[in-house]
Formats: structure tokens, C-alpha cells, sequence
């Protein structure tokens, strides 16, 4: 390794260590500390900053420089899922531990290894005088591992930000994702009447008719999504949710299931809506005794190869890494998805693997971080330029 490549290295290694060290973890998934942290960074190297809060503890940081188009957006999410069992865990989750070329740490693969990435672009991009053309934009964000309304959807909503071409810092072991599923989460409410244990036939089990209900769905959806399948992608149902019963001797009166359904990017989330309540209500149950709810939805998006992002960043992976960069789909969502409807362009890339992340001892591999800086700052570099070079 040269002696550049070694000091971007250690300077990431150090980034990511202190990102790390903010617990963020979902619930509640605050942001408050990390941000405020983040903030003074940015600001001190120029960018014009803000803070967005729609629900407290949820801060988002938006920072531009630049003016006009295009307009470029990296985004990157800083919340994380929760460490689960402490037990699991080799050591504490919000220290870092360093082992030759890897970094382990509650958040290092998702998403905070993209987070140190793109602060670190982001300061190179402020020695270098900023854009000569169009702008700029660095988003990190909350409430991303909930799905919620309050990260990237909220900005997008109040035009904080406004892309023409958006790069979503994920963990996609430095290859290139153009296109993602959708997602639709369902809540499905089943009611029945209360009883003893001891004498069940005079209650009405509402368990039972969630079983009931979620294996005709299964059964009836598999027919379906099992034809459904598109580039390594395939439209898939989960129930992934189940509450229900107040007490082990008493019939329930009440359970509640939420399903989550994947997309592909030719499926429409209302449409699959609509499909599931066909499907349900065509179940031998009671509508009386049942509810169907949409929680959220949005839909999926595909990009195209010879599209101005795509170009730039294969163009900079092959000088940076010295071959061609690789395609690969996305196993969940990103916030991407908040703009599949917008006419720009849209990708994931960004050092780990999407494996590791939610997991105890999740680790990244710190020599893909510093490809993955020098690849970015390089692609920014051939589409807006730079003024002091």
C-alpha cells in the first residue's frame, strides 16, 4: 500500500471509530450527538449546513456547496439496528476493534463504514475549492432502519434535498446497484371473542383465524410469486410480525400481523395492495372479523448502464482498482425508494458487505473503505469538476 492510500486509510479507520462510538441504535434510533458532531465537521470545512428535525431525536444534516445543476446528492443513513445480546458480541459495540484489515463495531457495515466514506469525501471536496459546476450535497440522515417518514423522506418532502443524481453510501462491497425492490408493509387485525381456556368452544379464537387468513394468503400469494422473478430479483412475501392474547388461559380476542412484501421495480405498491385484499377477502373468514391496513409502500426504481453516474463511477473504479467495476442487487431497501417516482438518476455504492450488517460483530474491510473514497471523489471530480484543479 502507498503511503497516500495508507494515511486515507488511517484517516477513515479514525472517522469510523468515532462514528461508531455514538449509539444510534433503532429503537429509538437517535441521532442527536452524531449529528451535532457531523455538523461542526461540514461547517468547518465550508459547506452551508443545517439541521432537519421532524420528530425529536431524529436529526437529519444537510450540507451543500455549490450552486446549479446538477445537482448531486450522497446520502448516507446513521442509524443502526439495535446490538441484540450483549453475549454475542466479542466486545462492546460501540468500540471499535481493529484486527489487521478489518474494523468490527455495531455499525460499521451498515452504514456507518459509508458514513466515514463520504465525510471523508466530503473535506476533499473543500481542499479542492468545491464544484466548478452545478453542486454538491451530503445528507446523513435517521430513520432509516425503521422505514420511517422522518430521514430521507422528509427531506425530500420539504426539498432539502433535490436531486438530479442521488448516491446512497450502502453496503454494497464496492459494486454498483441501479436498481432495487419495492416494499410494502401490511397490517392484517383479526378479532373473535374472549373465553376461559378451560371451556374454548364458547369463545372465538382470533389466533386461529389469523392462521387461518395467513396461510390462505401464503398459500394463494406463492402461486403468484413464483413466476415473479426479473434480473436475480424475485417479488417475495414475509409475515413477520405476530401479537396476539392477553393470557394462556384465555381464548384470545384480538391478534395482529404485519407482512412485509417485496417489489420488483415493474411492480406498483398500490396495485400489490389492492392484490392482497383480493386475496384475503377471498379467505372463507368473516370480513366482520378482519382488517386489512397499508402501513407504507413505495415502490422500486431501475436505472440504465449508460446513465451519467453509472459512466462516471465504472470510469473511476477502473482507474482506482484497475478493472471493471460489478453489478449486484440489493437484499433489502434503501432510501432510494422515496425517489423511484422522481426522474433522476439513482445508485447504491459503498465498502462492505450486506451480509455483515445486522449482526453481532459486524466488520468491515478497511482497504475496501479507502477504494471506495477514492473512487467516489474521483467520479464527483469528472462530472462537476473541481475549482482549484
Amino acid at each position: 500500500m502507498d503511503i497516500e492510500k495508507k494515511h486515507i486509510k488511517e484517516n477513515l479507520t479514525k472517522k469510523l471509530k468515532k462514528l461508531i462510538s455514538f449509539d444510534t441504535s433503532f429503537p429509538p434510533g437517535d441521532t442527536t450527538d452524531i449529528s451535532n458532531y457531523i455538523y461542526h465537521i461540514l461547517k468547518d470545512c465550508g459547506y452551508t449546513v443545517a439541521l432537519y428535525e421532524n420528530e425529536k431525536g431524529l436529526v437529519n444534516i444537510v450540507a451543500e456547496m455549490g450552486k446549479g445543476s446538477p445537482s448531486l446528492v450522497l446520502n448516507t443513513h446513521l442509524d443502526t439496528v439495535g446490538p441484540g445480546k450483549l453475549e454475542n458480541w466479542n466486545h462492546n459495540p460501540f468500540e471499535s476493534i481493529v484486527a489487521t484489515d478489518n474494523l468490527s463495531g455495531l455499525g460499521a457495515v451498515n452504514c456507518k463504514g459509508s458514513g466515514a466514506v463520504q465525510l471523508w469525501v466530503a473535506k476533499q471536496i473543500a481542499k479542492k475549492g468545491g464544484p466548478l459546476h452545478g453542486n454538491v450535497t451530503f445528507s446523513f440522515v435517521a430513520d432509516e432502519e425503521n422505514l420511517g417518514p422522518n430521514g430521507t423522506a422528509f427531506l425530500r418532502n420539504i426539498k432539502a434535498i433535490s436531486p438530479d443524481i442521488l448516491i446512497l453510501g450502502a453496503p454494497t462491497n464496492n459494486s454498483l446497484i441501479i436498481e432495487e425492490r419495492g416494499v410494502l408493509w401490511v397490517e392484517i387485525v383479526t378479532s373473535g371473542k374472549s373465553a376461559h381456556a378451560g371451556e374454548p368452544q364458547f369463545g372465538d379464537n382470533a389466533i386461529n383465524r389469523m392462521v387461518r387468513i395467513c396461510n390462505h394468503l401464503e398459500k394463494e400469494m406463492s402461486k403468484r410469486l413464483g413466476k415473479r422473478e426479473i434480473r436475480g430479483m424475485r417479488s417475495t412475501i414475509n409475515i413477520g410480525k405476530i401479537e396476539g392474547g392477553i393470557n394462556t388461559n384465555v381464548v384470545p380476542n384480538l391478534c395482529r400481523t404485519e407482512i412485509d412484501r417485496r417489489l420488483l421495480p415493474t411492480e406498483d405498491y398500490n396495485n400489490s395492495f389492492d392484490e392482497m385484499i383480493e386475496i384475503i377477502e377471498n379467505c372463507p373468514e368473516s370480513k366482520k372479523y378482519c382488517s386489512v391496513k397499508k402501513l407504507r409502500g413505495t415502490n422500486g426504481f431501475s436505472g440504465k448502464k449508460d446513465s451519467v453516474i453509472v459512466k462516471n463511477i465504472s470510469k473511476s473504479y477502473r482507474k482506482i482498482v484497475g478493472h471493471p467495476i460489478k453489478f449486484s442487487n440489493a437484499i433489502g431497501v434503501s432510501d432510494g425508494r422515496y425517489f423511484s417516482d422522481d426522474d433522476i438518476e439513482i445508485v447504491s455504492f459503498g465498502p462492505g458487505i450486506d451480509k455483515e450488517g445486522h449482526s453481532a460483530n459486524e466488520s468491515i474491510v478497511l482497504s475496501t473503505m479507502t477504494e471506495s473514497a477514492l473512487v467516489l471523489e474521483n467520479a464527483i471530480g469528472y462530472i462537476l469538476g473541481y475549482k482549484n484543479i
